[in-house]
């Protein structure tokens, strides 16, 4: 297939060999099973089968795609490796004489860059936290636990160095070194970019911003073997061991790992970001599943590949199917009217008048909040409250979703350890449980992604709050138990 047939949306499902009912019903799990789903993208024979996204987000939206940016630091080095600018026996200590303590374990003077793409590091556990101002230097200065090249262990610091590597021999962000070649030439966003860590360097463990669309075709070109059409855009001997086992993970419930991109069942392999970021790729059947998410804490976890392969995968069909336009017309209708779900309940309760407007007066509480109030009108309402940073207010739907701004100012920004006084979008609701029991639920939608989930339990003139946050490094503030009462 040329270039120029590569990536795009084919007539139909049907005519790819999925059915649009399958989809449909895949569609309708997550809904049912309340999985907060961004978008997803399924990709058959190079074309696209179906996308849809969630409101707010589209096609043109940038979206935090954490660990998967590892599988692009590793085609970066691949790209390196093929240059002649580097290779898989470099020991990575030698890249950073600046860094290193006066006396180097011997453990990570021999550790190599093939061992930190295999996740095979010396390390047991990440070595740096979001405190730490220099992560590059962390990966040598803490005591590793055993030999490199041994044990499958996640280290994101891994991916931290390697990045590091690449921006120091080419002199620019990793994205940048890969455009020309590579993005550019597959259609990625030029826009696209990623989070940098303290000290400068792009975290390519966890930071590209990016579209649904743009990891598609990342994946969709390794899927082919480093081909986009009839272009060779990677190269093919470092794509094949990248997406092969290259270590032993099975004893933690895993199919293998190649170089920092995942092997799956049935010979498939994928790139995973934490709250479901994940690009799944099946070459034998020429099938690619990709997806954004936020499953940070739910119940569900990380369950969007599980209903995939339960209501898409077994339907895959070797050769084009039937069309049925009223399947198929209802699919559309679904894909248009995709949303982020409202909390579930009722949308007024007795206590919704008593409480209404009503200062409540809390106790010492690890959150250090000292007053709140609730407010309602209609079908949103406002949750005021005053912390250390002063006071706040957060407006949210009642039976839906509302879209605005978390009142939160203390938060990382584009850099680790830089915080520039902004307030992340977020989208909020809040339904009655019980007469007595009001429950918000609080979706950060920015560059960095999280939960927040509340309860309010009034008693007389009495209040009992409860707070649980599901988010990487923020939202702190709102963790743990609260009461209090009128003032």
């Amino acid at each position: 297939m040329g270039s120029k047939k590569m990536f795009t949306t084919a007539p139909s499902p049907e005519s790819l060999g999925i059915p649009s009912q399958a989809i449909l019903n895949f569609l309708q799990r997550i809904d049912s099973e309340r999985i907060c789903m961004h978008g997803f993208l399924l990709v058959r024979r190079n074309r696209i089968a179906a996308e849809g996204y969630w409101t707010p987000w589209s096609a043109d939206r940038k979206h935090r795609m954490y660990s998967v940016s590892k599988s692009f630091v590793s085609l970066a080095v691949g790209m390196m490796i093929d240059e002649g600018r580097l290779s898989l026996d470099d020991r990575v200590a030698e890249y950073f004489p600046d860094k290193l303590p006066e006396k180097l374990h011997p453990w990570l003077t021999v550790s190599t860059v093939q061992n930190l793409l295999m996740m095979s590091t010396a390390h047991s556990s990440t070595s740096y936290t979001r405190d730490d101002p220099d992560w590059v230097w962390t990966f040598f200065n803490r005591p590793p636990s055993h030999p490199p090249g041994t044990i499958f262990s996640y280290d994101t610091a891994a991916t931290v160095v390697l990045t590091a590597i690449v921006e120091r021999l080419t002199g620019m962000p990793f994205l940048d070194y890969m455009r020309p070649r590579f993005l550019d030439r597959i259609g990625f966003s030029a826009d696209a970019w990623c989070i940098r860590t303290p000290e400068g360097v792009s975290w390519g463990g966890s930071g590209v911003i990016c579209t649904l669309r743009d990891l598609a075709r990342v994946a969709l070109a390794c899927m082919n073997g480093g081909m986009w059409g009839r272009e060779r855009v990677l190269p093919e001997e470092y794509v094949h061991a990248a997406t092969s086992r290259q270590i032993d993970n099975t004893i933690q419930g895993n199919c293998g790992y190649g170089y920092q991109i995942w092997r799956d069942k049935e010979n498939g392999f994928s790139f995973r970001g934490m709250g479901s970021q994940y690009a799944i790729c099946f070459p034998d059947r020429e099938f690619l599943f990709t997806c954004i998410a936020d499953t940070q804490g739910a119940p569900a976890g990380s369950a969007i590949p599980a209903v995939m392969r339960e209501e898409l995968y077994p339907h895959l069909s070797g050769s084009p199917l039937p069309e049925n336009c009223d399947t198929h017309a209802e699919l559309s209708d679904k894909i248009e009217r995709l949303a982020v779900l409202p909390i579930p309940g009722n949308p007024d309760a007795r206590a919704t008048s008593e409480v209404d407007g009503v200062w409540y007066a809390l106790e010492d509480n690890p959150m250090g909040i000292t007053r709140m109030r609730l407010s309602f009108k209609g079908d949103q309402g406002t949750w005021e409250y005053t912390n250390g940073q002063g006071n706040n207010v957060l407006r949210f739907g009642i039976g839906r979703m509302l879209s605005g701004k978390f009142p939160q100012r203390n938060y990382f920004g584009e850099q680790i350890g830089s915080v520039p006084g902004i307030e992340y979008d977020c989208l909020a609701s809040a339904a009655w449980i019980d007469e007595q029991t009001l429950n918000m639920e609080v979706y950060i939608t920015d560059i960095y992604l999280g939960g927040l989930r509340i309860s309010f339990a009034f008693k007389g003139e009495e209040i009992g709050v409860f707070m649980t946050k599901q988010a990487e490094w923020f939202l702190d503030e709102y963790n743990g138990f609260a009461g209090g009462k009128r003032l």
